[in-house]
């Protein structure tokens, strides 16, 4: 039995949903959720909100742009870091991460770990 071409939707076939859960917007991509999750390390702008629980919500516009990166790789045939720069091209944000900003501590209790560690190496130093 042959297998079944799996197509995905065209944008004006998605649903009419606020969010996607990650095997719904799989689905609709034709694609297997590994391949989303793996997405979003190669391409900035592929950023699902989370819920507490660590589920992945894609809107609807991710959908959209997910099917664009689907179409850049699987049938124009563009390497990963030739879809980046297509992107670029077209607008999208795909440049290098900026660096986090250092997150900010509170100086009283940075003084009470460092009074810490200073009391567990004369812990250990001691005889």
């Amino acid at each position: 039995m042959p297998r079944r071409k799996v197509v995905p939707v065209s944008p004006g076939a998605i649903p009419d949903k606020p969010f996607f859960k990650i095997g719904e917007a799989a689905r609709l991509c034709a694609l297997k959720p590994y391949v989303l999750r793996y997405w979003e390390t190669e391409f900035r702008s592929i950023r699902p909100q989370k819920t507490r629980s660590g589920q992945r919500l894609y809107r609807r516009q991710d959908i959209e742009h997910l099917l664009r990166i689907r179409s850049l790789l699987y049938d124009q045939r563009f390497t990963i870091e030739g879809a980046r720069n297509r992107l670029r091209e077209l607008g999208h944000d795909e440049a290098a991460s900026p660096p986090l900003p250092p997150p900010e501590v509170d100086v009283e209790t940075m003084r009470k770990m460092k009074r810490a560690v200073l009391e567990l190496i004369s812990l250990v130093e001691e005889p």
